[in-house]
C-alpha cells in the first residue's frame, strides 16, 4: 500500500469492508507505527458515528486518532502543546466541514432511503452505489496528508 497516496489506501480498506475510522487510521498505520491490526482494533469502535450510534462521522474520528498519535500531547500539565492540538482537531474538523457541510454521521448520511440501521451492513455493490461514506475517508485522508505536509514544514504532502 506504501507507494499508493493515503486517500487511495483508505479508500481500499473501505472497500475491503473495514468502517470509516478504521479506513483512515489503516491508511496511516505506518506513520504512526502500529501494526494494521492493532490500528484497525483501536479504531473498531468508531465506525458507524461511534459504535452505529450515527453521532461523529467515524472517518472524522479516525482522522483525530491519527493526529493524536503523531502530534498530540502526553503530559497532564503540558498546557502550550494541549491548547495547540486542540487547536489542531479544530483545524482538522473545519476542514472536513468545508467539503461536506459537518461531522455528523447522521446528517452525512441523511439522503439515504430509509431509516439508519444502527448495525453494520453487508458490503455488497449496491451498498457502496448508495453510501457516501468512501467519500468521507477519501477526505480525512486528504486533509491529514496536509495537516502531516504542514506539520512537517512543507506546503504540499
Amino acid at each position: 500500500m506504501k507507494e499508493q497516496n493515503h486517500a487511495v489506501q483508505a479508500r481500499e480498506l473501505f472497500r475491503q469492508g473495514y468502517n470509516c475510522s478504521q479506513s483512515v487510521v489503516g491508511a496511516f498505520c505506518e506513520e504512526i507505527g502500529l501494526p494494521l491490526d492493532v490500528a484497525m482494533r483501536l479504531a473498531s469502535s468508531f465506525g458507524g458515528g461511534m459504535g452505529g450510534l450515527r453521532e461523529y462521522c467515524g472517518a472524522v474520528t479516525g482522522m483525530y486518532l491519527v493526529a493524536g498519535i503523531l502530534f498530540g500531547y502526553s503530559e497532564a500539565d503540558d498546557y502550550t502543546n494541549k491548547k495547540a492540538h486542540y487547536a489542531r482537531i479544530r483545524t482538522l474538523s473545519q476542514r472536513f466541514i468545508e467539503k461536506h457541510g459537518t461531522t455528523c454521521c447522521r446528517d452525512l448520511l441523511k439522503a439515504l432511503p430509509g431509516k439508519l440501521q444502527q448495525d453494520p451492513l453487508p458490503r455488497t455493490e449496491e451498498y457502496y452505489q448508495i453510501r457516501p461514506c468512501i467519500r468521507f475517508v477519501e477526505t480525512a485522508a486528504e486533509i491529514l496528508e496536509e495537516c502531516i505536509a504542514e506539520e512537517n514544514g512543507k506546503t504540499e504532502p
